[in-house]
């Protein structure tokens, strides 16, 4: 594998350079008798550069001393020149890690804030519990009182009924 293609797999995977044709990632097939047309994409896919590569490219560029060098080069790696300012600029301010991408988008909650809905979620599941539990044994309370209740009103028509001797 030569230096060129150990760029390639550690820095750009299976990116293709700016103008390159892409597949479809739709996952739907095209209906039937249109052809797809070979110069669209139909979704474009944002790029992503490992920090090694991104250094790579900036130190190939620092070493180009001819005119047009660097222009060749960033037409053959299929970047932008504000790729490489932007590069450049992180690693002036130090860290490699700068250099790596970044997440895009919100972020996501916090952990403390996480933990604090999942125990309101097991405090209202015990609140519930807790409801259910009190409406049983008051249930039982009144079943219970209706019982002696009956067994009082019971035991008493028996009693009067019974022969005496």
């Amino acid at each position: 594998m030569d230096a060129r293609a150990e760029l390639d797999a550690a820095g750009r995977g299976a990116q293709g350079a700016v103008g390159e044709l892409g597949s479809s990632t739709s996952g739907r097939a095209a209906p039937e008798g249109v052809v797809a047309d070979p110069e669209l994409v139909e979704r474009a896919a944002r790029r992503r550069f490992t920090a090694g590569y991104k250094l790579s490219i900036v130190r190939e560029a620092d070493a180009c001393s001819k005119p047009g060098e660097i222009g060749a080069l960033l037409r053959r790696e299929g970047l932008y020149s504000s790729h490489l300012g932007k590069w450049r600029e992180q690693r002036d301010q130090g860290a490699l890690g700068a250099l790596e991408p970044k997440r895009r988008g919100p972020s996501g909650p916090s952990p403390d804030r996480v933990e604090v809905v999942k125990l309101r979620r097991e405090l209202g599941r015990t609140q519930a519990d807790l409801d259910t539990a009190r409406r049983v044994i008051e249930v039982q309370g009144n079943v219970s009182a209706l019982l002696e209740e009956l067994l009082s009103k019971s035991a008493t028509p028996i009693d009067d009924e019974r022969p005496q001797r």
